[in-house]
């Protein structure tokens, strides 16, 4: 067999693979300790709708200056909207602060 011919089968079979694969789509939204309810409903809008397009959710609390000192209220935030959002999709990681970020998963739960 001709060396050239392997080389360009394989490359064809390595194409098809790739397109058969799934990618994986992670979508941000970011709100800060103390945002105000209708920004908050209005970002879980935005949070839902990227949730049923089957997208991952990272949602996080960015903490600027002195207002570190409200981790407990962006924990609640973050454990609020997971619970809004339960039928829609399940936590893949609980909340974690992470340097001046308190970052929580979810995933899109599977549609049948």
């Amino acid at each position: 067999m001709d060396y050239k011919k392997f080389l360009y089968e394989q490359k064809k079979r390595d194409k098809a693979l790739k397109s058969k694969a799934t990618k994986v789509v992670v979508k941000e939204i970011r709100f800060g300790p103390n945002t105000d309810e209708h920004d908050y409903a209005f970002k879980k809008k935005h949070a839902e709708k990227f949730l049923q397009e089957g997208a991952k959710l990272k949602a996080y609390v960015f903490f600027k200056g002195r207002s570190i000192i409200y981790k407990d209220q962006g924990q609640i935030l973050l454990l609020k909207l997971a619970q809004e959002l339960e039928e829609l999709g399940k936590v893949e990681q609980m909340p974690k602060l992470e340097g001046k970020r308190m970052i929580m998963f979810i995933a899109p739960k599977k549609s049948k």
